[in-house]
């Protein structure tokens, strides 16, 4: 039976998200610290079970610390989970949970024929650096986690990152596309499982609209002000502007932006030949639907990023997003075996299709439970388990193949995505192409690649000037 994985443990009163947007109030517990024989009050738990993942509160008894051993066999794994359950991010956030747990209910939480089992603890990160840092401190320091797994947004990911590496504990960011952590911060504790850079699909999806679309030549972008925006934007400059593109203008509006009205308006004075659009959470939403009420559907080519019609998003969508093109290492419609079987049994359960949260959260467990049982679940030597998890690959994965390169990132599939209507009327993205083992550095070289600075507002390729 998987364990009940304690739930948020709330920040200081007034900690912001990245919007600006306050969190929550504050509330510690109960009472914030244990009750009797040595049971831990939660203010509430995460239960799961077949079928059903629901709220309760509840008193429970606190998971062993520490890497208790019999026999070299690690008897307690203890893995923190990180995700914005609150925030812009929240219903990426819940996929992300819904996936984690979901390879576990399949599978089971005991490993190496139930010498070892896996205990998951679960934090929001609001969707904000500070928070996050402090919800990885309480992981390690409270519930004396072995490793750490998760984080959505790029910004809470070098944060955590930073912390994690202080501690001297792994840290495996499936989600967290921050691009310098398996670049120039890379660090042997930043394994990005199942994961990816910000930038790595956009290289292949500008390489894509340069050769499918070579007269489209004036460009303009609008992408979040924080690092994903930056670094997925960048990655499709860089390869256009190499290619002779011409960067008219760049916007860069805040997180939970409500009206992009202001910004259309610009984009239809300045005439672009296409549009590259990076959004995330809500402004998904927002974006899509004003684009499309605001007669821009059909008149300027629009690319967007992954995150733009994402399942955790799409669901809540409409006609608006149709026919919409992105840039994307998961596809819930790409017709291979591994995939559509994830799918499926994920629609059966959640009675929905899959996002990439959810995928990448369900292949990191699997990543990480095919390392364990690769060394005996002795995990008490840190350095045979990491080389443990740095060979590991999976053909069968639900991204497709994957593999990591000795900066610790995957080499991986980037499909060019469509969304079109399913049979059942449903939307979902589906491949037009498919971009077979990417590396993070696309096709230049790596050593050269890294002398530049990471992708920024400031710093979009060498023949990244915008003209407006």
């Amino acid at each position: 039976m998987f364990r009940p994985a304690p739930s948020t443990r709330i920040g200081p009163s007034g900690d912001t998200g990245p919007s600006g947007d306050t969190g929550p109030s504050g509330d510690t517990g109960p009472s914030g610290g244990t009750g009797p024989s040595g049971y831990r009050i939660h203010r509430r738990l995460l239960f799961v079970a077949l079928g059903v993942i629901g709220l309760i509160t509840a008193c429970s008894p606190a998971a062993p610390g520490g890497s208790s051993s019999t026999g070299g066999v690690t008897k307690d794994i203890n893995i923190g989970i990180l995700a914005p359950e609150t925030g812009n991010g929240a219903a990426s956030g819940k996929d992300m949970i819904n996936g984690w747990n979901f390879y576990w209910q399949q599978h089971g939480s005991t490993l190496c024929n139930g010498q070892s089992t896996v205990h998951s603890f679960i934090e929001d990160t609001a969707g904000n650096p500070d928070i996050g840092r402090t919800k990885a401190k309480a992981l390690v320091e409270q519930d004396h986690v072995q490793m750490i797994d998760g984080v959505l947004f790029a910004n809470v990911g070098y944060a955590v990152a930073q912390y994690t590496e202080s501690v001297g504990i792994p840290y495996f960011p499936a989600v967290s596309s921050s691009d310098d952590l398996t670049q120039r911060q890379t660090n042997p504790l930043v394994i990005r499982i199942a994961g990816w850079t910000s930038s790595l699909p956009s290289h292949a999806f500008a390489d894509w609209v340069m050769k499918n679309y070579p007269n489209q030549k004036k460009l303009v972008t609008i992408a979040p002000d924080y690092a994903f925006g930056y670094e997925y934007t960048g990655g499709f400059v860089n390869v256009a502007t190499d290619n002779g593109v011409t960067l008219m203008k760049q916007f860069w509006p805040p997180l939970n932006t409500p009206d992009y009205s202001s910004y259309f308006s610009q984009i239809q004075s300045l005439n672009p030949d296409m549009v590259q659009a990076t959004m995330v959470g809500a402004d998904s939403i927002r974006f899509l639907k004003q684009w499309s009420t605001f007669g821009l559907s059909g008149k300027y080519p629009l690319y967007g990023s992954e995150n733009l019609t994402d399942q955790s998003l799409l669901r809540s969508m409409g006609n608006e997003a149709l026919g919409v093109i992105t840039g994307a290492h998961f596809a819930e419609g790409r017709n291979d075996p591994a995939t559509q079987d994830f799918v499926n049994a994920w629609d059966k359960q959640f009675n929905q299709l899959p996002s990439y949260y959810a995928a990448a959260m369900y292949t990191s467990a699997q990543w990480l439970a095919q390392s364990i049982e690769s060394v005996g679940c002795n995990i008490s030597n840190q350095t045979t388990f990491l080389n443990a998890v740095k060979s590991t690959k999976l053909t069968d994965s639900a991204f497709g193949p994957m593999a990591l390169d000795k900066y610790n990132n995957p080499v991986e599939n980037v499909y060019i995505r469509q969304v079109e209507k399913r049979p059942d009327g449903r939307l979902w993205n589906v491949p037009i192409y498919t971009y077979n083992n990417v590396s993070q550095f696309w096709t230049y070289d790596p050593a050269t690649y890294l002398q530049q600075p990471v992708y920024s507002k400031n710093f979009q390729g060498p023949n990244a000037k915008p003209t407006n």
